[in-house]
């Protein structure tokens, strides 16, 4: 193998998917680090790869990069794994291959599944433009809705009601598409407006959401007026920025919208 840092993609639920070069390089590296060592393990074992292996994962990963980049300096070839898909997306992997580019080490891709592109794809969703926002946060959800085009989140199955109510609540007009279990036996993709999506049965395994683009259409005082009676409705701290994340005006008219509509109560 020829001296370098190796990011290796993995399978993320079908074995059968793992590329013949992902076992070639794995197998004849000097060193593999996985995001852990005995989820690789099951991976290792089922291809008869027997290479030397160490952890780096989000807890240690600052600790171990030094000593990885020695190895690399000193003649050595490292692949970075992680427990599935492509490392450095929304996983470990992303701080060294920095380091070995700061370094000037070679560094070499060995393309695999990804849980971001299997997902938009099976959506439907337009893909000409798209923006993964990582793991979902409704913090940011009314910030991520002046994204216009389409929307890639990471879910747990567990919160995942909670995040289409949030949704409901500020993209209530952009189609969503929950797809979990991708390559695996139970795999399933539900797409429809979050207030149809509400009362879903319970979601199980790995989830990924892709919100759909914002609608084209500019809204018309009477739908914006609609909105306007649906947030005064259930008013809250954030009424104005909800009513302008639904509605694309700014949060000085949506405030003043909103003043108008409580004065004429």
């Amino acid at each position: 193998m020829q001296t370098g840092l190796y990011i290796v993609g993995t399978p993320i639920g079908n074995l059968s998917d793992m590329s013949p070069r992902a076992i070639d390089v794995l197998k004849n590296v000097d060193l593999v680090a996985a995001e852990d060592t005995r989820v690789f393990g099951k991976i290792a074992s089922h291809f008869d790869i027997k290479t030397p292996r160490v952890s780096c994962h989000e807890h240690n990963e600052r600790a171990v990069i030094g000593g990885l980049i020695e190895k690399i300096r000193g003649g050595a070839s490292v692949a970075v794994v992680t427990d599935a898909g492509m490392p450095g997306v929304s996983d470990p992997g992303f701080r060294i291959v920095r380091a070995a580019r700061d370094e000037k080490l070679p560094v070499f891709v060995v393309p695999g599944p990804t849980a971001v592109i299997s997902a938009l794809v099976l959506s439907g969703f337009p893909t000409d433009r798209f923006t993964f926002c990582g793991f979902f946060d409704e913090k940011k959800l009314r910030d991520d809705n002046k994204i216009r085009h389409t929307i890639v989140y990471y879910e747990s199955p567990n919160r995942v009601h909670a995040t289409i109510a949030a949704i409901a609540r500020v993209m209530p007009e952009r189609k969503i598409a929950i797809v979990r279990e991708i390559t695996k036996i139970h795999e399933e993709t539900i797409i429809g407006y979050p207030a149809d999506l509400l009362n879903i049965d319970d979601v199980r395994g790995e989830v990924v959401l892709v919100v759909a683009p914002a609608p084209e259409h500019k809204m018309s005082d009477d739908e914006i007026s609609q909105i306007v009676n649906d947030v005064v409705a259930n008013s809250t701290k954030g009424a104005a920025a909800d009513l302008a994340a639904r509605t694309g005006i700014s949060k000085k008219e949506a405030y003043r919208r909103m003043l108008n509509k409580t004065g004429d109560k």
